[in-house]
């Protein structure tokens, strides 16, 4: 059905541009008005499809098996931030038992004319509500010494992917720099088996310059842990398996660091714990 739509309107813009090219040669001005609105009409047509068609695909993702659910549903609210510029990103992520505990500090400038906030995306597959989740972030650059906790607001629905916005302590004027560090706590959103979580990077720039995901796994260790990457159109590619860098009998502690990474893409990060042996009973 999409396929016979999409012929419609690119037939259309052909008749449209052929009208119009009559109407201008024969100097008839109401049958060029009318080929030109079809002809553009069917252009814009054309390019609505083809996003609707990235978006299903990148709300469709499984990797290893596994339905990547709480992403699919943040790509479909997916937009590019225009007014901000970020030179630095450094996650972290602990994750112990079936909870996780994410940090994400975001360094950069304002490239626009005024911005009060920074957004973020909180995906993780267990529906909290806002209310109860435990989330806060400090305005680094405002207050470096972190005495002033910062509330998120909700922007939209509440739901697995939550796209919430921190205030700036003041509002940022162009090239202004900032830093903000976000802190969120998620119980009952991590499985045995296979499993993920993620970064996103939507910013309308080329790369960030530099890029670090830090990944410690508390007891219940993973057996391989793959970093795939997303870009926008839906295409999803093995960008490497990770080694521990620090490993024991309780800890595991994966790294990775890059240079110059797409501004516009995510990074998903699929591992494998066996679930834990239960304890015999005395």
């Amino acid at each position: 059905m999409d396929s016979f739509k999409n012929s419609i309107a690119f037939w259309a813009t052909i008749l449209g541009t052929v009208v119009a090219c009559f109407g201008a040669i024969q100097s008839l001005a109401w049958l060029f008005v009318a080929g030109a609105l079809v002809a553009f009409g069917s252009v814009g047509i054309l390019a609505y499809a083809n996003k609707q068609r990235q978006l299903l695909k990148s709300a469709g993702l499984k990797i290893a098996g596994r339905s990547i659910d709480c992403f699919n549903a943040a790509s479909l609210r997916r937009h590019l931030n225009r007014s901000l510029v970020i030179q630095k990103v450094e996650n972290l992520a602990v994750i112990d038992g079936d909870g996780v505990a994410l940090t994400w500090k975001c360094s950069g400038y304002c490239k626009g004319g005024r911005e009060t906030v920074l957004e973020f995306s909180v995906d993780a597959d267990a529906n909290t509500p806002f209310d109860e989740l435990d989330c806060f972030a400090y305005d680094l650059k405002g207050d470096p010494r972190r005495q002033h906790r910062i509330r998120p607001i909700l922007l939209g629905p509440d739901g697995i992917s939550k796209k919430i916005a921190v205030p700036f302590l003041s509002p940022l004027t162009s090239q202004d720099p900032f830093s903000v560090l976000l802190k969120c706590n998620i119980s009952g959103c991590m499985n045995w088996g296979v499993d993920y979580c993620t970064t996103t990077l939507s910013f309308d720039q080329k790369h960030v310059q530099s890029y670090t995901m830090r990944l410690t796994f508390i007891c219940d260790l993973p057996t391989w842990l793959r970093v795939y990457e997303f870009r926008v159109g839906g295409e999803v590619s093995l960008l490497k398996e990770l080694r521990p860098v620090r490993k024991d009998a309780e800890v595991c502690e994966y790294l990775d660091a890059e240079t110059y990474v797409a501004a516009n893409s995510a990074r998903i990060y699929v591992f494998s714990r066996p679930a834990p042996i239960a304890k015999e009973a005395a």
